[in-house]
This record gives structure tokens, C-alpha cells and sequence, in this order.
């Protein structure tokens, strides 16, 4: 699989989202799709803190064992585990980073991101302590998430005046449905996180590599759903725990599955088939086309999910079909 990189760190183009890790899938299936992602070469794995409570970052170190060095380990801190707000103390970030590096039982997190960014704290605060993290050998590389066109030139500049380790990296959502800056995290951030082609001129700006986020919308671009149709058991919509639906569904459905999404997501299908590809082929194709695009991180619930994102990234679009993607999109 062709490698790109962030920072120092040499990565696959496709990653594997382990979100689920705790929350759909047990330890077997964690297991499961940690194989069949390692066997398909994809190297670049991404945790947080948060998914599960702590728990996919337990059961992906399992999972890992002895193939540790084999993976490139991305996780997070700083979005709240229980009730509370987002936190980047300098105290926090250490303490989070060694409980992250216990559950993970490993020495070392490769890319370490601050998860959503923390208003009441000066970002010089923050990237002072990731500088000691990284001097510690603790961590290797550290990237933003969620992070607004603002925060991250700020980030920047900061790192440069001060001499610290900087962002190499934002890990923002970015999808064929999800093109403009808005978010479901916009109500704490000072603005919501950037997207689209802001994202691409930032990320081009700070010479930062992209790694986009739900590259398939939750499920609607892979042709699960079905105008007028109840989620099926099994997609990502239609596995939502009881007590979890009502707040997915208040933030997602009645955007996801709109009747312009479905308008849209049948032209793209069409767009692909004319063209001998598939609609999650071009997904995961669009966004490693587009500059400063490291890795696409996907997530999985199976070994057959995994194969069909591992080997979805190939198709090289032509000029012209960008153009008609974004004609079709925007």
C-alpha cells in the first residue's frame, strides 16, 4: 500500500479508525480487525482516550501484542471521559498521556493529538507540555483534532516563537458529504473546525499533513441506506446502542440521511459506476487525491470492512473528475 508521511512517521493512505473498539465490537473483534488491517498493510491505527471510555485503547494494544512495532499508534487526549469540558493543563496532558500509554501497554504513542481545543487554556500552555512529552521519548509526533482555521495558525506560530514541538498534523471530519465547516463540537469552539478546501490552504499553510475523519459519513457513503428505508442492523446507524440513539440520532439523522443527501449520494454512485468504481472506492479516492491528504482514517467493525477500505484508495481521479465531483458536491 503506498505510504505517505506525517511529521517523521511513515503512514499507509488508508488508516483504521478504532472508535468502535469498546463501544460495537468485544475484544474478539477488536482482534479481528486489528489482523485482517495489519494483513491488508495498513499500518496506521487511531485511538483516543475517550472511545469506549478507555476501552479502545485497551483492547487495541491487545490486539497489537507482539506486533506493536508493526503499527503506527495515533490516540488522544482532552475531550471530557465523564461529565465536564474539554482539558489541556499542562498537569492533564501528562496525566492523560500516561494513563493512554498504560492502557495501550506500550512506551511510546507515535502521534499524540489534542482532541478538541480547550479555550481556557493558552495554547503555549500546551504545546509546553507536549514538548516535554516528546523530549521524554513518550511521544513521537503531535497533531491537532477538531481544531478551527485560527487555533491551528496559532498553533503554529506559537510553537515557532516558543521553540516547541509543533502540530505536524489535524485530524478534521472531511467527506464528500461533509465539505463545509460546520460540527457537532461547534458550541464549544470559539469557530467550528475546518474543512474543505480551508482545510487543505491551512494545512498547506503550516505545512501539516490532513488525516480526514469519517471519509464515508457514518455509513452513507458506502449505499447502505435507502431512501425511506430504517437503518439496517449491522450499519453504523442501525447498530447505535438504545441509550446512545437519541443523542446520535438528534446529531446526525436528520442530516444524514436528508432527502439532498440521498440526491446526492446517487449521483456520486452513478458518477463511480460509469466509471468501473465503486462509490466507497471513490469515498476513500477523493480524499487521498486531494493535497496535504496523509491518511483516510476508516473505521471497521469486521475484517471484510477492512479489506474494502484497504483497498479502496487506488483510483487516481483525473482533474476532470474532480471537477464533477465538485460540481456534484458543492
Amino acid at each position: 500500500m503506498e505510504t505517505r508521511h506525517i511529521g517523521s512517521l511513515e503512514v499507509t493512505v488508508v488508516g483504521l479508525g478504532t472508535n468502535s473498539f469498546g463501544a460495537y465490537i468485544d475484544e474478539a473483534g477488536a482482534q479481528e480487525v486489528v489482523d485482517a488491517a495489519l494483513d491488508a498493510g495498513i499500518n496506521f491505527l487511531d485511538s483516543a482516550d475517550v472511545y469506549g471510555s478507555g476501552a479502545s485503547e485497551v483492547l487495541l494494544g491487545k490486539a497489537l501484542g507482539s506486533r506493536r512495532d508493526d503499527a503506527v499508534i495515533a490516540t488522544k487526549f482532552g475531550m471530557p471521559l465523564a461529565e465536564g469540558k474539554p482539558c489541556a493543563t499542562p498537569e492533564y496532558v501528562r496525566t492523560a498521556c500516561d494513563a493512554s500509554l498504560q492502557r495501550l501497554g506500550t512506551d511510546r504513542i507515535d502521534l499524540y493529538y489534542q482532541h478538541i481545543a480547550d479555550p481556557s487554556v493558552p495554547i503555549e500552555e500546551t504545546l509546553g507540555a507536549l514538548d516535554e512529552l516528546v523530549k521524554a521519548g513518550k511521544v513521537l509526533e503531535i497533531a491537532c483534532s477538531n481544531f478551527a482555521t485560527g487555533l491551528i495558525d496559532d498553533a503554529t506560530k506559537t510553537a515557532a516563537s516558543a521553540g516547541t514541538a509543533r502540530f505536524v498534523a489535524v485530524e478534521n471530519e472531511l467527506s464528500l458529504l461533509r465539505r463545509e465547516s460546520t460540527s457537532a463540537h461547534a458550541s464549544t469552539l470559539d469557530a467550528p473546525p475546518a474543512r474543505g478546501a480551508e482545510l487543505i490552504a491551512t494545512a498547506e499553510r503550516n505545512d501539516m499533513a490532513v488525516l480526514p475523519y469519517f471519509p464515508l459519513a457514518s455509513g452513507m457513503l458506502t449505499g447502505k441506506y435507502r431512501r425511506g428505508v430504517e437503518p439496517a442492523s449491522g450499519t453504523r446507524m442501525g447498530s447505535v446502542p438504545e441509550e446512545r440513539r437519541a443523542e446520535m440520532f438528534k446529531v446526525y439523522r436528520d442530516w444524514l440521511l436528508s432527502e439532498k443527501n440521498f440526491d446526492t449520494v446517487e449521483a456520486l454512485e452513478a458518477f463511480a459506476t460509469e466509471r468501473g468504481h465503486t462509490l466507497v472506492e471513490l469515498a476513500m479516492s477523493w480524499l487521498a487525491c486531494l493535497p496535504k491528504v496523509a491518511t483516510v482514517i476508516a473505521g471497521a467493525t469486521s475484517a471484510a470492512q477492512v479489506k474494502s477500505n484497504a483497498s479502496a484508495a487506488g483510483w487516481v481521479l483525473t482533474d476532470a473528475d474532480m471537477a464533477e465531483v465538485d460540481r456534484i458536491t458543492l
